[in-house]
């Protein structure tokens, strides 16, 4: 069995694999505060909820954009898995060739969604990560990953509107029955909710004018689900895809660094 996982900002998605299929799935919330003991714990009474034996976990590989996250997850893999995790970055055979102007720039998380997303649909494609920040990867029709689009996540953009306007309440973040609110808590929900399809849509919409193709669009991340269906440019939501990806790069790299099982 192989662990992945995916560590963003605010959520770290896990995944478990018995040989290709993701048979367990879970999001946590990212915090550089926990220490390894307890990423630790709280990685084992998951195992323990689906009656998974730790000792049947034979890789694990991690893609994170919080560095400061990674020591701490790389000594939580040793101290109770007895596993140096494979982490995705420099050294790393992705498959995924980057033509933008500084690669190291190129967020793990960008990576791997692109590696799922090829292994899944031939170029040219968007792929769309609706996350803590909205990221947009154009992948051209020769599987090359050619730059993209970054804007501020559906969270990130409500917690501003909270802040800063001191008479608006906190409201869940849900699709709205109608455009039209007739009281503010309505009313915000349908700015929020609409204004962010908007934007997504319109984002989508620009890169395809300006590559003047017809690439397939996938989006994924922890609002992919909720704004996805609303949005007119995006052809399919993949809530797995970083966790596919993680997959693909485990088996690419693991006889390479001697994890052949």
């Amino acid at each position: 069995m192989i662990l992945a996982m995916a560590v963003g900002n605010t959520n770290t998605v896990i995944g478990l694999y018995r040989e290709r299929e993701l048979s367990a799935q879970w999001r946590l919330s990212t915090s550089e505060r926990k220490t390894e003991d307890e990423y630790g714990l709280q990685v084992m009474e998951l195992l323990d909820s689906i009656h998974a034996e730790k000792d049947n976990i034979t890789g694990i590989i991690i893609a994170s954009v919080v560095p400061p996250l990674l020591t701490t997850l790389e000594k939580m893999c040793v101290k109770y898995f007895s596993i140096a995790p494979m982490i995705v970055g420099p050294g790393i055979k992705t498959g995924l060739n980057i033509r933008s102007d500084n690669p190291r720039e190129v967020g793990a998380d960008r990576i791997v969604n692109a590696v799922a997303a090829l292994r899944e649909h031939s170029g040219p494609l968007i792929v769309v990560n609706l996350g803590t920040a909205a990221t947009f990867c154009y992948i051209d029709q020769h599987g090359e990953y050619s730059g993209g689009a970054i804007a501020p996540g559906l969270g990130v953009s409500t917690h501003a509107l909270f802040s800063e306007a001191s008479k608006l309440p906190r409201i869940e973040i849900t699709k709205p029955d109608h455009i039209i609110g007739r009281n503010t808590v309505d009313a915000m929900r349908s700015g929020i909710y609409y204004g962010y399809v908007g934007q997504v849509d319109s984002i989508i919409y620009r890169m395809k004018r300006e590559i003047k193709g017809k690439p397939f669009v996938i989006a994924t991340g922890a609002y992919a689900e909720l704004i996805g269906p609303s949005a007119v440019n995006i052809d399919k939501v993949d809530p797995c895809l970083a966790l596919k990806g993680l997959r693909f790069i485990y088996e690419k790299n693991k006889v390479v660094i001697g994890k052949e099982e």
